[in-house]
C-alpha cells in the first residue's frame, strides 16, 4: 500500500528530496530513498510501505530494552521493512535491506494493531526490527490509534531523524530506546553510512523537549566500539549533556549482517564497561545479551539496595513502593511505573493479527 508521504520537497531539476533524515535523498521518478521504503512517484514522495508489517511478537518491555517503563509489562512489537542507516553489523539485515521483503508484508491498519495489541492484553505498541522513523507517517497514526485506545507507544530506533519530523514523532511515544551505536564518527561513517551528530542532537532534543521516557543501547563490538577511551567520552557525554538518571545498556555482538566473522563480545568487555559509567556518575547502567543478574538489577541510586532484579528478561523481584520510591529510603526511582500487581511477565512469541 502507497501513501502520500510527508517532509520532502521538488528540486528546479524535477527530482524530489527528502526532508526526513540527514540523508537527504534527491530522486529521480521511479527511484526511492536509502531507506528503500520512501519513492518518487508522479512528482509526489510515496511510503511504500504504509499499512504493511514484517511480522508481530509479544514481548517482555525489557527486550526492547527499556528496563525502566513498566517492568514486567509485555509489548506488542512490530515493523515494516528497509532502514535509513546500512550498518554491516545490522542483527535484522533480511528486514533492514532486503528489496524482496516488501512482497512478503502483511496488511496491518492501525486499527488492527490497536485490536490485536488489546485481545493480547499488551500495555504498549513497540515500533521496532527495522528503523520506525522511515515510516513515520504509519508510526504516527497508529500511534494515535494507541492512545485513543489507552496503549502507549514505544520506539526503538537509531534516531537519525531531521528535526522537524522528530518534533511530530517524538512527543507520539511514551518511550523510546535509542541505539546510540559509537561515539566517533568515524564508526558511523565506515560502518553505518551516517554520522553521529544528527543522533546527539535528537538525544538532547527527545530529553530536554519531550515527556518521552528515553534509554540508549549501545552494542559493543570487539576492536570496534569498545575501546576505554570511547566508552569514557560516551559515559562523559551522557553525563553531561542527558544527565545521570538516563539508562545506559551495553549489549553484546554475536557475528550478523556483513561482519559474521568478528568474534562476540566477551562478558568482561560489557562488565568494565558498565564499571566504567557508573564511575563516571552514571545511576542506571546495564549490560545485555549475556547473562548477568548484576547486570540487569536496577538499584536505588540512593542506598544502592536492589530494586528491581532480573534474569535475562525476567523480573524475579520487584521492591518499589506504589509512588515509584525506594521502599528504604524512599528516593524515587527515574521512569515510568505501575504497581506490583499490574506486571506479568510474558516470553516472546509470535502473534496473529486480529480479523480485519
Amino acid at each position: 500500500m502507497n501513501a502520500t508521504a510527508r517532509w520532502w520537497h521538488p528540486l528546479p531539476d524535477g527530482r524530489l528530496q527528502c526532508d526526513l533524515c540527514p540523508r537527504d535523498c534527491q530522486l529521480h521518478e521511479g527511484q526511492r530513498g536509502a531507506c528503500f521504503t520512501r519513492m518518487a512517484v508522479g512528482g509526489q514522495m510515496q511510503l511504500t510501505v504504509y499499512g504493511r508489517s514484517s511480522g508481530f511478537c509479544l514481548d517482555p518491555i525489557e527486550k526492547k530494552p527499556l528496563n525502566h517503563f513498566y517492568p514486567g509489562s509485555s509489548v506488542l512489537s512490530f515493523g515494516t521493512a528497509g532502514c535509513n542507516l546500512s550498518c554491516k553489523f545490522c542483527q535484522n539485515w533480511e528486514i533492514s535491506h532486503a528489496r524482496a521483503q516488501e512482497e512478503e508484508l502483511q496488511t496491518a491498519s492501525p486499527e488492527r494493531i490497536v485490536r490485536t495489541a488489546l485481545a493480547r492484553q499488551a500495555r504498549s505498541v513497540a515500533y521496532t526490527y527495522n528503523d520506525p522513523v522511515i515510516s513515520a507517517e504509519y508510526v504516527l497514526d497508529t500511534a494515535r490509534a494507541c492512545r485513543e485506545a489507552g496503549l502507549l507507544n514505544v520506539a526503538v530506533t537509531a534516531g537519525y531523524i531531521h528535526r522537524e519530523p522528530a518534533r511530530e514523532f517524538f512527543p507520539a511515544m511514551d518511550a523510546a530506546n535509542v541505539d546510540l551505536k559509537a561515539f566517533t564518527d568515524d564508526f558511523y561513517h565506515r560502518l553505518c553510512a551516517g554520522h553521529l551528530q544528527p543522533v546527539l542532537d535528537t538525544l538532547v532534543y527527545i530529553h530536554r523537549e519531550t515527556a518521552c521516557w528515553l534509554e540508549l543501547t549501545t552494542l559493543l563490538i570487539p576492536g570496534h566500539n569498545d575501546s576505554p577511551a570511547e566508552i569514557e567520552a560516551l559515559c562523559a557525554w551522557v553525563a553531561e549533556q542527558l544527565g545521570p538518571e538516563v539508562p545506559l545498556h551495553f549489549t553484546a555482538f554475536h557475528g550478523a549482517g556483513r561482519m559474521q566473522e568478528v568474534p562476540a563480545t566477551p562478558a568482561a568487555t560489557l562488565s568494565r564497561a558498565r564499571e566504567q559509567a557508573l564511575a563516571a556518575g552514571l545511576h542506571f547502567v546495564y549490560t545485555g545479551n549475556v547473562h548477568d543478574r548484576e547486570g540487569g538489577t536496577t538499584r536505588c541510586a540512593g542506598c544502592q539496595r536492589p530494586l528491581i532484579q532480573r534474569d535475562w528478561q525476567q523480573v524475579l523481584t520487584y521492591a518499589l513502593d506504589p509512588a515509584g520510591r525506594c521502599p528504604h529510603c524512599h528516593t524515587p526511582l527515574p521512569g515510568r511505573f505501575a504497581s506490583a500487581r499490574d506486571r506479568h511477565n510474558v516470553a516472546p512469541s509470535p502473534v496473529h493479527l486480529a480479523p480485519p
